[in-house]
């Protein structure tokens, strides 16, 4: 099933119709006999400029297969900025919150890929610094997360080891350190951090693995719940595997980590 995530037609920020983007929410539900189950919230990669198929919809299948429902975000990305992916993000939190007892969801995780990883730990830790109103029942749901599900993420932005280009495509190229060092995810932890999950290669070329192992020291230095897998080899943008017998194994991972360290139920 697919839902508009917006009430009102969004126009690019550039006035060209022909960039204009509708954010929108495919949902994939197990039909698993009134239990409730914990949920998938997927967000897809891409610098912020585009979206991969390959870590949207494929992915969402896996996790079916694994127990969880599951939802893909297909979010604004540049020309439009910042903030209108959190704002996205955090509308469909709560849409998807506002459908609990509908969809019986339990917990609900975010899980992103690259910059869809950037995405998914501020849907978890900044959601509710930006409006996503829309004049409807959902406006009162929550935009707690539970967990997060974090591949390969970008989580610095600003400079040092984090991915720049994905900084500029969402705040702007004129932007400068300082504006986009708001939103160096790893900087965001406390103890109040919901428990993650990452995994990343050692030689990533695109994305430093610094950008795991940092936000990774900063969970366990808070006392949070945190699992890092480092691989140690293969290029960035894996999604699934892509056929790497190591870096498969990475969603039963996922999946056992949500189970049996962040309290999830699963078919």
């Amino acid at each position: 099933m697919r839902i508009e995530l917006r009430n009102h037609p969004e126009k690019s920020p550039t006035g060209n119709p022909a960039e204009d983007f509708q954010p929108y929410l495919d949902t994939y539900l197990i039909d698993a006999s009134r239990n409730v189950l914990g949920g998938i919230l997927i967000l897809p990669g891409g610098g912020y400029h585009h979206r991969a198929f390959h870590e949207g919809e494929p992915v969402a299948r896996k996790f079916n297969e694994l127990g969880y429902h599951a939802f893909v975000l297909q979010y604004r990305v540049a020309p439009y900025r910042y903030p209108d992916p959190i704002r996205d993000v955090a509308r469909a939190i709560k849409l998807i919150r506002s459908h609990e007892q509908e969809w019986y969801l339990g917990k609900l995780a975010t899980l992103g890929f690259s910059a869809g990883g950037h995405l998914a730990a501020a849907g978890a830790m900044a959601a509710d610094t930006v409006n996503c109103d829309e004049g409807d029942k959902a406006d009162a749901a929550s935009t707690a997360i539970d967990a997060m599900i974090l591949c390969y993420p970008v989580i610095g932005i600003s400079g040092g080891f984090g991915h720049v280009g994905s900084g500029e495509n969402l705040f702007g190229e004129n932007s400068t350190p300082a504006e986009r060092e708001k939103l160096d995810m790893h900087k965001l932890v406390t103890a109040d951090t919901a428990p993650a999950f990452l995994w990343h290669t050692a030689d990533d070329p695109v994305v430093n693995i610094a950008n795991s192992t940092e936000f990774a020291k900063n969970m366990w230095a808070c006392g949070n719940t945190c699992e890092l897998h480092v691989f140690p080899h293969g290029p960035h943008g894996r999604g699934l595997g892509l056929g790497a017998k190591d870096l498969k194994k990475w969603p039963e991972l996922a999946a056992d980590f949500l189970e049996n360290s962040a309290g999830f139920t699963r078919a």
